[in-house]
């Protein structure tokens, strides 16, 4: 059997009681003790628990009683000091003579010893606070799948424990709840929790990763194009303000979803300008691995083969694929190499009309299709992907395409988030304005930043009407 003692860390009879516990267990080997330290503010509330979880009469302290297995069998009530010394007494013969200054001085270090044991327990779970992400819109498919390849350990690290909040309008209530059950079902080591929010203005609390997946699906026969626009305007004038007061000053935002996913970038940053412009990106790793997957059937390999296909532009708008630089590792052909050897794709496929169908001509390709229709595994798993490249880097001298904020790379005009290729590096990404490009892309890229510029306008058209004095004053 074991004794349990439990008791005020202040209280003089607790005193008492743990030295006459000590001298017991330390010389009759049969005799065990296991000692529970209470805050004299949580005593009350913690004893009244105890007692009614267990059926027991008791208001003083400290509470004794035994259990028949190690911590955690039945529980026989003992009492208070009086009845645990009447039992020594009778069991043992034995009978403490400790005075009462003795039991001040001991309940006065036992309250100092208590304070330590808490502050340092504190200090040791804040070197283990797991990181707090927080997904906008969790009711869409794509979160769905995000969650496991966040938990699994693939992003961050096998030893980087995660929180997840998941933030939807009421009305998906249950379907987060549903979210939240299956996640913790499927106990993921690394993690810590995962919660339901609908309340707004709790948003973002001490985020480190914001992943805003708010898609406005557009219906142009039900309100315009620009109408939509301000729609995603007046999300983000709710949602930046917010991850100014509540997240962490370094957090990450991430933008992705099926449409806006630039303009979304480009408006929490203009709402939010106390945000680290370099931590608000955009992803555009969908379009890349489909762009990729495309390549490998027309050439019959493996699709990890194909490299550095560059996504430009409006992620979920106007973009042009840049095969320039792509290259194909691993290639069936007449000239072989050791791994590292590598064939331009362009110097493979002759078939220019098919590039263009299929891979580059804007909405009404194949792969605008394809990206379209992948509503969950694609998107996650290219947030995911981007997610470890920024916190493990990305593969040596691979191009990565990533909405950024433009400050005039490229001559793309300042102020938009624009994709075009970066590298990540020890926790920050850096854009490649190594690489050459030619006239024909040069031009698109002046179309394609004209039309987000536009877009930007029509944004801020609404809080420009709403201020027409501002500029004078």
């Amino acid at each position: 059997a074991v004794a349990m003692f439990t008791g005020k860390a202040n209280c003089p009879y607790y005193a008492k009681a743990e030295l006459l516990a000590d001298y017991l267990q330390t010389n009759l080997p049969s005799f065990r003790v296991h000692k529970i330290t209470q805050h004299p503010d949580k005593w009350e509330q913690w004893l009244h628990d105890i007692c009614e979880t267990n059926g027991w009469e008791h208001r003083q302290c400290p509470i004794i009683w035994r259990e028949l297995l190690d911590r955690g069998g039945k529980g026989q009530l003992l009492g208070g000091l009086k009845d645990f010394l009447e039992y020594v007494q009778q069991y043992y013969g034995i009978t403490s003579m400790m005075l009462s200054e003795e039991m001040l001085d001991i309940a006065e270090e036992n309250l100092q010893a208590h304070f330590e044991i808490v502050k340092e327990d504190e200090e040791i779970k804040s070197l283990i606070k797991p990181m707090q992400i927080w997904i906008t819109s969790a009711s869409v498919p794509i979160c769905y799948h995000l969650i496991p390849l966040l938990a699994n350990g693939e992003v961050f690290g096998m030893n980087a424990e995660i929180s997840i909040h998941l933030l939807d309008a009421d009305q998906f209530k249950e379907i987060l709840h549903g979210i939240v059950m299956e996640a913790e079902d499927m106990a993921f080591p690394l993690l810590r929790s995962i919660s339901e929010h609908t309340n707004i203005d709790q948003a973002f609390i001490d985020a480190d990763i914001i992943i805003v997946l708010d898609d406005v699906l557009l219906n142009l026969k039900v309100q315009s194009h620009e109408n939509y626009i301000r729609e995603v305007s007046d999300i983000c004038q709710v949602y930046a303000p917010l991850i100014e007061k509540n997240a962490k000053s370094e957090v990450k935002v991430i933008s992705s979803g099926k449409t806006f996913t630039n303009l979304k970038a480009t408006m929490l940053r203009t709402y939010g300008p106390s945000i680290r412009p370099e931590n608000i990106i955009a992803i555009a790793a969908s379009w890349e691995s489909a762009a990729k997957a495309m390549l490998a059937r027309k050439l019959n390999m493996s699709t990890a083969g194909v490299k550095d296909v560059i996504v430009w532009g409006n992620i979920s708008g106007s973009n042009y694929i840049d095969l320039s630089h792509a290259k194909l590792y691993g290639y069936d052909c007449a000239i072989w190499g050791p791994p590292i050897f590598q064939r331009p794709v362009l110097n493979m496929i002759y078939d220019s009309d098919w590039i263009h169908s299929e891979l580059q001509s804007g909405v009404e390709s194949t792969l605008s299709s394809r990206v379209s229709r992948c509503t969950g595994m694609l998107p996650a798993h290219a947030v995911a992907t981007v997610l470890r490249y920024w916190y493990h880097d990305s593969p040596s001298e691979e191009i990565i395409s990533v909405g950024i904020l433009s400050e005039g790379q490229f001559c793309i005009p300042e102020g938009i988030i624009f994709s075009m290729p970066v590298r990540f590096q020890n926790g920050n990404w850096e854009v490649m304005t190594e690489l050459e490009i030619n006239e024909t892309t040069q031009k698109v890229l002046g179309r394609l930043s004209h039309e987000l510029v536009q877009e930007k306008l029509v944004a801020l058209k609404e809080i420009n009407e709403m201020q027409p004095y501002e500029a004078e004053e």
